[in-house]
C-alpha cells in the first residue's frame, strides 16, 4: 500500500474521517459534503424527497435538522399568530414555520413572519428577504443557536427587522437595521414594555401579549 502524507491532527476539519487499514495504519481522508444552492433546496422539497413533518433548514448549503419544538413554544407560536393576524391581517401575510430564502443558501423557516401581500399568496415562488416586513424566531432552548447562527445569517441577507423571543429569559430582542453580519439596532424588551414594528409605525404589539 502506498503511504499517504496526512496532516497534523490540528489541521483537521470537521469532516475529516478516520478509516483504519488491514494493516492497522490511520489514514485521514478528508470528505467535503455536498452544498446546495436555496433553489436546489427547494427542488427537493417539491420533489419529495424529504418527508413534510421533518423540520429541516438549509444553513450555508448544508441541510441542517432542526430541534422538535416543545409545548411552550408551540404556544408562543399560536399566540403570535392570533395577536399578529389580529392586528396586521389587513396589511401583511401572517406566515407560520414556512420557509423563506434568505441567501442563496441560506433558507430557514422562521416561526413567524409577516410578508408583503401578493395575489397568489406565494403559490408561484418562495418569499426573499425583501419580501419579509418582520421576522420572528422563538427560542424555549435554542437562544444560543439562534443568536450565534441565525441572527448574523438574517443580517447578512438584509432582513429588515428579527424578533427573537426567548422564553427562558422571559424577553423579546428586537434587531432592526442588518448591515453586514449584524445588526445595527438591539433592543432587549422586557414584560410591560411595547414593540413598534418598523413597517407598521403606529401600530405596538405588547410582550406581555407575545410572552403569555
Amino acid at each position: 500500500m502506498d503511504r499517504i502524507s496526512v496532516a497534523p491532527e490540528a489541521e483537521w476539519s470537521p469532516e475529516a474521517r478516520h478509516i483504519i487499514s488491514g494493516r492497522g495504519d490511520q489514514v485521514t481522508i478528508q470528505l467535503t459534503p455536498r452544498r446546495f444552492t436555496a433553489a436546489e433546496y427547494r427542488q427537493m422539497i417539491q420533489a419529495g424527497v424529504f418527508g413534510e413533518d421533518e423540520r429541516l433548514e438549509l444553513i450555508d448549503g448544508e441541510v441542517v435538522e432542526m430541534s422538535p419544538i416543545g409545548d411552550r413554544h408551540a404556544a408562543c407560536v399560536r399566540r403570535l399568530i392570533a395577536l399578529l393576524s389580529r392586528l396586521f391581517a389587513a396589511d401583511a401575510i401572517v406566515d407560520a414555520q414556512d420557509p423563506i430564502i434568505v441567501g442563496s443558501t441560506y433558507a430557514p423557516q422562521p416561526d413567524v413572519a409577516l410578508l408583503r401581500p401578493t395575489a397568489d399568496y406565494y403559490a408561484s415562488r418562495t418569499p426573499a428577504a425583501a419580501d419579509c416586513l418582520l421576522v420572528i424566531e422563538v427560542s424555549e432552548s435554542s437562544a444560543e443557536f439562534d443568536r450565534q447562527i441565525k441572527v448574523p445569517r438574517y443580517a447578512r441577507g438584509a432582513v429588515a427587522e428579527l424578533w427573537l423571543v426567548e422564553l427562558e429569559r422571559d424577553v423579546v430582542v428586537v434587531y432592526q437595521d442588518p448591515a453586514g453580519d449584524a445588526y445595527q439596532r438591539v433592543r432587549v424588551c422586557r414584560r410591560g414594555e411595547t414593540i413598534t414594528p418598523g413597517a407598521f409605525q403606529g401600530t405596538g404589539v405588547a410582550v406581555d401579549a407575545i410572552l403569555g
